[in-house]
This record gives C-alpha cells, sequence and structure tokens, in this order.
C-alpha cells in the first residue's frame, strides 16, 4: 500500500491528524526536501527514510525513479508513505505518481495537506478570499516543465481573472510574470506580495505594487522557496498581519535539553513565533536493568519508604517504567509521602495519577532538603530516585537530619553529538537556553569549548545551580529563570526579548 500523503506548508502544527498517524507506521517514508524534521521524528526507528527531493541547483531524483521506486517498495509488501509538501494534488506531482501506481496495479490513498498557496498568506494576513475584494482564487504554476514546447499559461485570461492569482515556485521569473500580467491588462499598481518560507517561523513578506514587485524582491533578497499574491487582497496585510507581532518572532532560540524532553519547550518558543533550533547536548540513558533499581522497586512495592523524593520528570516517568516492568503500579506508592523538586516533575506525577505532597517555592535540591528536614524526617526512611550526576545535597542534608537515605540511580545523561545542519543554525542563533548543568557542560564539550558558543547570542538559564555550572566554564549568564522550571524559562526569555525591543 502506498499512501499519497500531504505534509503541509511547513509549520509542522499544519500536518492532518491522518498525515502523523501514517507516517508513525509506515515501513518507508520517501519524502521531499522541505519536509519538517519535527515529522519525520514521527517515524518508527526501524523505518526506512529516502530523501528524493530537489535542491536550488540540483534536481535530485527524476520523477520516473521515484514512481519506480514506489512500485518497488510496495512490491516487497512495505506500507508505504510518500510525504509531499503542501498537497499532493496542488503541483506537487501526486497525479503522475498515482497513475504509475495504478498502472502497475498498487493500491493507494491520498491525504490531502494544507497547501502553501492558502497557509502562506494566511499567516501573512491576506485572505485570499474576501466578500469584497475578490470572490475567486487561481493558484498557478511560476514554474513549468522547461521540457514542454511552450506555456500552457493564458496570459491574457489570467490577467482579466475576477480575483486572487496565487503563483507557486515563481520567484525567480516574478520579473517576466509580473510584465506579462501588466501587458495583458493587470492593472500595474494592483497590490501585489510575494512570501518567502511561508508559516515558518523564518517567514518574511515584501509587498509592492504589481510593477515594483520584483525589484522590491531582489532588493530584499526574497529566495525560494516562496509564492506570490496578486490581486486586492494583498493589500490586507497592512492591517491583518499577525505572525510578526507574536512577541518572539524574528528570535531564533537553541534548545539543548535532550531531543525526548525538548518538544514541551519547543512548542512553547514556536508558538510565541521563535524559530527553534533543537540543538541537544545530551540523551536520557536509563538504567532500569541495573540490580540497584530492582532492590528500590522491590522495597517500594514492600511499603518500606515513608518518603519518595523525585528530582526530575525523567526520573518520575522512568520510576514508573521501573514499576511496571517489575509488574507493579501506582498503589506501590501508597502511604509514601511523594516530594518533587518542582512544578515540572509534580506534572510529572500527576500525569501518572499521583499528587505531589511537597513542592519546594524553588526548583532546587537545597529548597526541597530545606522543606523536608522542617518536615521532620529523623528515623524515616527515604528513597531518592536520581540521575548518575545528581548533586549530594539532598542525600547529605537529609541523611544529616537523621533520615535512613536510599539511592537509586535510574538513568544518566551522555552527551550528544552536534550535526553540522544543528552547528550552523546554532552560529546564528539569538538566544541558547540551557535547562540543566549537565545541558552546559555537554553543550560546549560538543562546540569544542566555551569558543564555540555564538558570539551573540544571550544565554538564558533555568537556576541558579546552571547558571553557576556556565559561570564555572567561562560563560556569561545574561537571563535567569526567577522560577526554576520551562515556564520560569520562557517567561524569563519574554522578558528579556521585549526589554530589548
Amino acid at each position: 500500500m502506498v499512501h499519497l500523503v500531504g505534509a503541509g506548508p511547513g509549520d509542522p502544527g499544519l500536518a492532518t491528524v491522518r498525515a502523523i498517524e501514517l507516517i508513525e507506521r509506515a515501513d518507508a517514508i520517501v519524502h521531499d526536501r522541505l519536509i519538517p524534521r519535527e515529522l519525520l521524528g514521527r517515524a518508527r526507528p526501524d523505518a526506512e527514510l529516502i530523501d528524493v527531493g530537489k535542491r536550488p541547483d540540483d534536481p535530485g531524483v527524476g520523477q520516473e525513479r521515484i514512481n519506480g521506486l514506489l512500485v518497488e517498495l510496495a512490491g516487497k509488501g512495505l506500507e508505504v508513505v510518500r510525504l509531499k509538501g503542501g498537497d499532493p494534488f496542488v503541483f506537487g506531482r501526486g497525479g503522475e505518481e498515482a497513475e504509475a501506481l495504478a498502472q502497475a496495479g498498487i493500491p493507494f490513498e491520498v491525504v490531502p495537506g494544507v497547501t502553501a498557496g492558502v497557509a502562506a498568506p494566511a499567516y501573512a494576513g491576506i485572505p485570499v478570499t474576501h466578500r469584497d475584494r475578490a470572490s475567486a482564487v487561481a493558484f498557478v504554476t511560476g514554474h513549468e516543465d522547461p521540457s514542454k514546447p511552450g506555456s500552457s499559461l493564458d496570459w491574457e485570461a489570467l490577467a482579466a481573472f475576477p480575483g486572487t492569482l496565487v503563483f507557486y515556485m515563481g520567484v525567480r521569473r516574478l520579473g517576466d510574470l509580473a510584465a506579462g500580467l501588466i501587458d495583458h491588462g493587470r492593472p500595474a499598481d494592483e497590490a501585489a506580495a510575494v512570501i518567502e518560507r511561508g508559516t515558518l517561523p523564518g517567514q518574511r513578506v515584501v509587498s509592492a505594487p504589481l510593477a515594483e514587485i520584483a525589484q522590491r524582491v531582489s532588493e530584499h533578497d526574497i529566495r525560494p522557496p516562496a509564492l506570490t499574491v496578486v490581486g486586492p487582497v494583498a493589500a490586507s496585510r497592512d492591517r491583518l498581519a499577525w505572525l510578526e507581532h507574536a512577541p518572539l518572532f524574528g528570535h531564533r532560540v537553541v534548545i539543548t535539553r535532550a531531543r525526548a524532553q525538548a518538544s514541551e519547550l519547543a512548542a512553547r518558543l514556536a508558538e510565541l513565533g521563535a524559530e527553534v533550533v533543537e540543538a541537544p547536548a545530551i540523551r536520557i540513558e536509563p538504567r532500569l536493568g541495573e540490580p540497584e533499581v530492582g532492590r528500590a522497586v522491590a522495597s517500594l512495592a514492600a511499603g518500606e519508604f515513608d518518603v519518595v523524593c523525585l528530582t526530575s520528570p525523567n526520573g518520575v516517568d522512568l520510576l514508573m517504567q521501573a514499576l511496571t516492568d517489575a509488574g507493579h503500579d501506582a498503589r506501590a506508592l501508597a502511604g509514601a509521602t511523594l516530594a518533587a523538586i518542582g512544578p515540572g516533575t509534580a506534572r510529572a506525577l500527576a500525569r501518572h495519577g499521583l499528587r505531589a505532597d511537597v513542592v519546594p517555592e524553588r526548583s532546587i535540591a537545597e529548597s526541597l532538603a530545606d522543606e523536608l528536614v522542617q518536615s521532620g524526617v529523623e528515623g524515616r526512611r527515604v528513597l531518592i530516585a536520581r540521575a548518575a550526576e545528581a548533586r549530594d545535597v539532598l542525600p547529605d542534608a537529609l541523611t544529616e537530619a537523621g533520615a535512613v537515605v536510599d539511592l537509586v540511580t535510574l538513568y544518566e545523561t551522555v552527551r550528544e553529538t552536534l550535526g553540522e545542519q544543528e552547528r550552523a543554525a546554532v552560529a546564528d542563533a539569538d538566544y541558547v537556553t540551557f535547562t540543566s548543568s549537565s545541558t552546559v557542560r555537554n553543550f560546549v564539550d560538543a562546540l569544542g569549548g566555551r569558543d564555540g558558543l555564538p558570539t551573540a547570542a544571550r544565554v538564558v538559564s533555568i537556576g541558579p545551580v546552571t547558571s553557576t555550572t556556565a559561570r564555572d566554564l567561562g560563560i556569561g549568564v545574561d537571563v535567569e529563570a526567577a522560577q526554576h522550571d520551562i515556564d520560569g524559562l520562557v517567561s524569563a526569555l519574554l522578558d528579556d526579548a521585549s526589554s530589548r525591543g
């Protein structure tokens, strides 16, 4: 089976539920170049990912070869997703691929996607239709097959079209397109706009009268992927532009936390208009198979602990996984006081149906220790579930207060290697965020030392412990969150961006 799937115009949030469902279960994904990494990241670890996309000055894999590849993969009994930008049947050659599959007797499904011709203008504040200004819209290719004997575009009809014209892939021929319309009667002073990287945080828009649009685009160095809107509705942008008004629009923000944990922060920042670069400095390596974990779980199930301390959302999830693997569930924690180092860890407990009994005002080990000591821990048996590299502040303070402390190491953080694309994206960052000491140390190592950090970027730290680690490595901290969790980090970044205009 082959699924011809539209991935949408660029913003991964605009992919359909059906598209994501098929990506997650596909055996093989044959994809275009500009498919968002977030969507490809939904694929199974064992799925085969095949890039057949075109690049500037590189035709990529020919269409006939793509058609044959789809037939070949399906012939092996695989479930194949052909993942295409926008909509498969809107200038996406999906029709040609469907014809090839039908001829080969391969069953297929078409999953429409949000096309850039609607989405990019919407993100630029341009409604392609409007009751007073445009009762029709025409989608037009600005880049025809060069092997055709002539153009199939009817310039006279396009010039006379009573509505909005949306040209795909025509930015390099924009001067010819504008001249063709004007020569056949389209008003030279009609509003026009060109949208680069529509729906993405790096979106840029240039507006001008039709006669001037090509010159303005050249002056602003607008490049593909871009599309052009011609018609009275293009003038609406002055009043309806909204994406550029997002508080973090125009800012590139680097997230250094582990990829599996980055999604929440990435989504928050993207909603605020930031261009998010995921450059994970660490990954989480569970240690659930270690004997110490088995002993801790057995003691929990036997009700031997009075207090259970969780020092991270990762620790919560892995402790619950260890209980499940041993045939237990949340009832193993009945009777124990649950202490979370901060609201993020408390929310992780809540996702498992558990409510934290103790959450200090400051999300650091010192504050959690103070609160537990004040509540009285002498003679009580305490389990601290944590990372291998965690500080000993909490166990030392509780032991000194008379508690019987058991430590269980559920995971360790391991340095990730940054790829060339990630390094290039980091180099132009406006902000670099650090959510733990391990992200600081490993990110600096991944860049070959502190001199590898982007010189113009401001450093945002989640709290004082992380800040101390950064300063010990010679890194200045420009912004420190007052509330030491993801909410606090986002709030601090917003305040800084606002204060700097």
